[in-house]
């Protein structure tokens, strides 16, 4: 099954020719907005395009020429998008930079990369400074906000200031590179990935096709834009089609919502993480209201389920429009969810009250989209059908069709810098990308996860055990924050066996105890509660995939950046379980 688009795509254009034609078509319209002191900062296209064309002249004037490699760094903020699209503008190799990184992680970065120029929140100038005097490539240092600390330092104010003069616009073809992005994946190395023009543009148009947005709507940005996810779908996408981007202020929950109450977005990328923080907060609120107030909550819910084959979706966004508005998604037309797997235990309820949630599938190497679940037929169980462009195949499926899911089109990356033996281990001769992720597609073309090639566990008696589909089932329980299934050693046999590793819900535990009448709980009151928790769970599955044993945290588990555990650490336990 193809993907049901909504409309034709606008064609294949490079990042600095979208914004020459972005300023030309939507002109006056709103482009970034973000909440400072109180009252909001906006820059419409036009603005865009002056600011962006009078950043080049002053990149060019230290020196920066096509090709040269500078980075951005720092928070979400409309700064970062005119650093970013003025080293497009100039034909530079943007390199973006994780705020969260250590500075020995950012020298190793711009030591690889060659990086020219840094441009960094105010924050962040005095570490780069310092990783100056180490690197000879690293010249200059600009900071986003007024800097008095080194009269050295440039700032964006002081640029816009002096330059009057706008750059004209570099020329750039579509198979010119256009970002190295450095991943920080779960394996424990990092690559540089070499995505050009034409990959990250033609996701651009792809999204473009299934999505029916453009002036008049509001994508709110939360997640990190040196991401590829966020840059690409949540930045240069909503820009293409004259979408404004509004800015989260902060990620306090209240400030947000505040920030959302005004601007009423449409759209928005998010994590599962998020996800899981609004159904948490919605449940602590029905256990906090009357007798009467559950009760129409429950009844809701009936209502939606049984009405739901008649009118469609539209009977439970009625139903529940003022659960939505209390949380900010009250205008939402769009929640896309990525970087992560949404488990359908945060989706299910979610939809049932009318969240549009859509989820979608994609990596860093993909630009990153390889696949969304179509609003107008969403299999949220799956991550969706391939979007316009790209061809998802199965490579050696096994007798239950699950085997490497392999990515084809014009958005896969041209291979990973300086690094060609890694290059030839994830692209093959002819195009297709290994995304090292296992699942099989269904008869409909939906493409389904069920986990990571490399975390696969095979028993002796030869039987594939693919953890993340435990663990999803595993965190359905409210006691259970978050769970790392393995294969272990059982401590006295010596023997192979299935263990988990959990890191309970503390706050879910304390409401329990307190409801038990369990004063002073102690680690074997935690260690029973979540025993039976495994236990009710695992019988609904297979014996083989049942935990045999299971140890518990008192921390949350060692993430990435984009928020995924770090699985390699935990290969062997730490300790002895319970």
């Amino acid at each position: 099954m193809k993907f049901p688009t909504v409309r034709q795509g606008l064609g294949w254009i490079t990042i600095p020719e979208m914004v020459k034609r972005s300023a030309e078509k939507y002109g006056d319209r709103i482009a970034l907005q973000m909440r400072r002191e109180g009252e909001w900062v906006t820059y419409t296209f036009n603005d865009m395009l002056d600011r962006v064309s009078r950043l080049s002249t002053y990149l060019r004037s230290v020196g920066i020429e096509k090709g040269d490699r500078i980075s951005v760094v720092g928070e979400n903020r409309p700064e970062w998008a005119l650093s970013y699209l003025a080293g497009q503008w100039t034909g530079a190799v943007l390199v973006p930079l994780d705020p969260r990184l250590s500075p020995t992680e950012w020298r190793h970065i711009l030591r690889d990369a060659g990086v020219k120029l840094v441009i960094a929140s105010r924050r962040f100038v005095s570490d780069f400074l310092e990783i100056k005097r180490d690197l000879k490539e690293l010249k200059i240092v600009v900071s986003m906000d007024s800097y008095k600390t080194d009269p050295s330092v440039k700032s964006l104010p002081e640029i816009w200031d002096e330059v009057k003069d706008p750059s004209p616009m570099e020329s750039v073809s579509l198979d010119d590179l256009a970002v190295i992005l450095y991943t920080s994946g779960t394996t424990g190395t990092s690559k540089g990935v070499m995505l050009t023009q034409k990959n990250i543009m033609s996701n651009v148009d792809s999204v473009y096709q299934i999505l029916d947005f453009g002036p008049g709507d509001v994508f709110f940005s939360i997640l990190p834009l040196h991401h590829v996810f966020e840059a690409t779908a949540g930045f240069i996408t909503p820009l293409y089609g004259g979408a404004t981007i509004v800015y989260a202020r902060s990620l306090k929950p209240n400030e947000m919502r505040e920030d959302m109450y005004e601007t009423k977005p449409t759209l928005f990328l998010v994590v599962p993480l998020l996800l899981e923080k609004i159904l948490k907060g919605i449940y602590r609120e029905v256990r906090r209201a009357s007798v009467v107030k559950k009760g129409l909550f429950r009844g809701l819910f009936t209502v939606g389920k049984g009405l739901k084959p008649i009118f469609g979706r539209k009977i439970q966004r009625a139903l529940f429009k003022s659960i939505r508005e209390k949380t900010g998604f009250g205008n939402a037309r769009y929640i896309i969810s990525g970087g992560a797997a949404l488990p359908r235990a945060v989706s299910k309820p979610l939809e049932d009250m009318g969240f549009p949630i859509y989820q979608g599938y994609g990596l860093s190497e993909s630009a990153p989209v390889l696949t969304v679940n179509p609003p107008s037929r969403p299999k949220n169980e799956s991550v969706g059908l391939p979007i316009p462009g790209v061809e998802i195949k199965i490579k050696d499926p096994n007798p239950d069709g699950i085997g490497e899911i392999m990515a084809k089109g014009p958005n896969i990356m041209k291979g990973y810098y300086k690094n060609e033996n890694a290059t030839k281990e994830v692209l093959t001769p002819d195009g297709w990308l290994l995304t090292g992720d296992l699942g099989y597609l269904d008869e409909e073309g939906y493409l389904y996860i069920t986990g990571r090639k490399k975390s696969v566990i095979v028993t002796r008696g030869g039987k594939n055990i693919y953890p993340e589909e435990i663990e999803e089932r595993l965190m359905e329980s409210p006691f259970i924050e978050e769970v790392l299934v393995i294969m272990g050693v059982h401590p006295k046999t010596g023997e192979e066996e299935l263990q988990a590793i959990v890191y309970p819900n503390y706050e879910n535990l304390d409401e329990y105890f307190i409801e038990h009448k369990i004063e002073n709980p102690t680690e074997k009151d935690i260690i029973n509660v979540i025993n039976r928790e495994i236990e009710r769970i695992s019988k609904d599955l297979a014996d083989y995939k049942r935990p045999r044993r299971f140890m518990l945290r008192e921390e949350e588990f060692p993430k990435t950046t984009t928020r995924k555990i770090k699985r390699y650490l935990f290969e062997k336990p730490p300790i002895e379980l319970k």
